[in-house]
């Protein structure tokens, strides 16, 4: 049974984040080297929330404040949902960042982080979402080809300590998808992600005086000229407005009824759009496994969005 109008616009928002979210890898990892870790998701994250203010703006002028908030019960909702979604985001986006600065390979932290789409229907089961087991078929099969996308061959796959630290950010990633799921209907997404980056980046400002500036504001002076540098500040420029601002707007709109298996499903195709600009941009090589990976996400994804109709059974009246 094909997929509705819906489903199939909803499905096509979330390939494009995760294009903006795979190509964005060149960028986090320039802009993280250059500024420090923590101070660069503050930044991205601040730009994020910023970009999105005219847009709210311009969005009520078009649709008359149609999408404003109009009860108390909207207000809280919008506040509630922008706050647990900020909070999610800047855990699992500072938690992969110290894995990663820890030691763990860019190939293993993509893995790990990806797994999100395994938690996902995990905990969808705590809260009675249900999956077709087409969907869970999907998962493996993704599950797989992202092994082969992100584990060179021959590299093996101990796990570290820092590794942990990573795939504790999947299960964060995972927390803030649900939460998108909870309150993408009751809201205005382009509000609640604009609250969502707000809360993210100010958070995210704790770890960063700590560690990057090292409690000393004297140290703001050069993380700020570092900050100016063309070679940091388009990377950092391209994360706050195309990876923050547009990216997870989009994901907030398009998981808008969508189920969030299938959501995660969709949004793991970062992984293979990060290897593709990586050889579109950096000219890196595809090897043949690398190539089957993606072949598998994308097998794995369009399986997933099948819905099987199930056959009703025929009363049949016997004769008398």
């Amino acid at each position: 049974m094909p997929m509705n109008k819906k489903t199939l616009k909803n499905s096509i928002l979330l390939v494009i984040t995760a294009a903006i979210w795979g190509f964005a890898f060149v960028a986090q990892s320039v802009g993280g080297d250059a500024v420090g870790p923590y101070v660069f998701n503050v930044v991205r994250f601040i730009i994020g929330s910023i970009v999105l203010i005219p847009v709210i703006f311009i969005k009520d002028a078009i649709t008359k404040g149609k999408d404003k908030p109009k009860t108390k019960a909207d207000v809280k909702n919008l506040i509630v949902g922008g706050i647990l979604c900020g909070i999610s985001l800047c855990v699992a986006s500072n938690l992969q960042q110290v894995g990663i600065t820890m030691g763990t390979s860019a190939g293993k932290a993509g893995f790990l982080t990806a797994c999100y789409i395994l938690i996902v229907p995990i905990l969808s089961i705590f809260l009675k979402k249900k999956c077709p087991w087409t969907v869970w078929v999907g998962v493996v099969i993704a599950l797989f080809g992202l092994y082969l996308l992100c584990i060179k061959a021959g590299q093996g796959f101990s796990i570290e300590t820092h590794d942990l630290i990573v795939f504790s950010c999947a299960i964060c990633f995972s927390i803030q998808i649900l939460f998108v799921d909870k309150y993408s209907p009751l809201v205005d997404g382009v509000r609640l992600s604009c609250i969502q980056f707000a809360i993210a980046g100010t958070l995210s400002s704790i770890p960063a005086y700590i560690f990057d500036i090292k409690v000393d504001f004297s140290n703001a002076e050069v993380v700020l000229n570092s900050m100016l540098q063309k070679d940091a500040l388009v990377p950092i420029l391209y994360a706050g407005v195309m990876s923050c601002g547009i990216a997870y707007t989009l994901q907030i709109i398009g998981q808008n009824g969508l189920n969030p298996t299938i959501a995660s499903l969709v949004m793991s195709l970062e992984s293979a759009f990060s290897v593709l600009g990586g050889w579109l941009i950096l000219g890196e090589s595809l090897s043949l496994r690398e190539l089957i990976g993606c072949a598998l996400i994308f097998i794995a994804i369009i399986l997933a969005q099948i819905e099987i109709k199930k056959k009703k059974r025929k009363h049949v009246v016997e004769p008398q």
